[in-house]
């Protein structure tokens, strides 16, 4: 979510990024291109988990129990661990503007739901850091911990699946569509940091394909990343539009 404070303005933190240590913005652009760069995480995406998918029999189930109310209880459990993991993600935030001495608050940005650090970026960026990167951080390791965590021989339950799904579609949207824009922890990440959005993409973006490769190869998430054709078979992987 959004994360300047609301006293200091928009104008002012997002036009200043030389004070920020980031006035090399374009130098930084030369070296990888935003759409290259989501291309490349999502092919490493798709070669990750396509081949444990169809080495599956084709009697294995996708996801939820056959019948209709099982089905939705399957989806009402899934829907609530993904809300889960936005609502980690929104709470990290909101913890550390805490710690750092913060106070946040909550507002609308061009009509999207915002949350407001409470800390002035251009004066105390490395705070600003902290609350920009505490959402993605706490999510990354709510997926690992659940990855690392010793299980039984079951398959996993919807909402687990739900928690997982959620951190990794938050950490893929921010590091492809979401990497740039008033709203982005990525966008406020390297402003306030020695590091670029490249250095970013490539930490986050990383975590999320490590998660992603050990869930299709870990027999207790089967089915994590298909669901049916129309024409019958499987689709798995993702799809590039151009």
């Amino acid at each position: 979510m959004e994360q300047k404070d609301p006293e200091v303005g928009t104008s002012e933190i997002i036009r200043n990024y030389g004070p920020i240590g980031h006035a090399l913005r374009e130098a930084r652009g030369r070296f990888v291109s935003p759409r290259v760069l989501a291309r490349a995480l999502a092919a490493m995406l798709a070669l990750s988990i396509a081949r444990p998918i169809v080495a599956q029999t084709p009697g294995d189930t996708l996801g939820p129990s056959r019948g209709e109310g099982s089905t939705q209880r399957w989806w009402a459990l899934f829907a609530t661990g993904f809300a889960s993991s936005i609502l980690a993600h929104e709470g990290a935030h909101i913890a550390a503007a805490y710690a750092v001495g913060g106070r946040p608050s909550f507002g609308l940005d061009e009509g999207r739901p915002t949350i407001y650090s409470g800390v002035n970026a251009t004066t105390e960026p490395r705070k600003q850091f902290v609350f920009s990167s505490a959402g993605l951080t706490v999510q990354s390791l709510i997926d690992e911990g659940i990855l690392d965590a010793p299980h039984g021989s079951s398959r996993a339950g919807a909402f687990e699946r739900g928690l997982l799904a959620g951190g990794l579609a938050t950490s893929f949207f921010y590091v492809t569509i979401g990497r740039t824009g008033t709203v982005s922890d990525v966008d406020f990440m390297a402003r306030t940091s020695r590091l670029n959005k490249t250095s970013i993409t490539a930490i986050f973006g990383g975590l999320a394909l490590a998660h992603s490769w050990r869930i299709a190869h870990n027999s207790r998430y089967a089915d994590f990343f298909a669901r049916p054709a129309p024409e019958g078979g499987l689709r798995v992987g993702v799809t590039l539009d151009p």
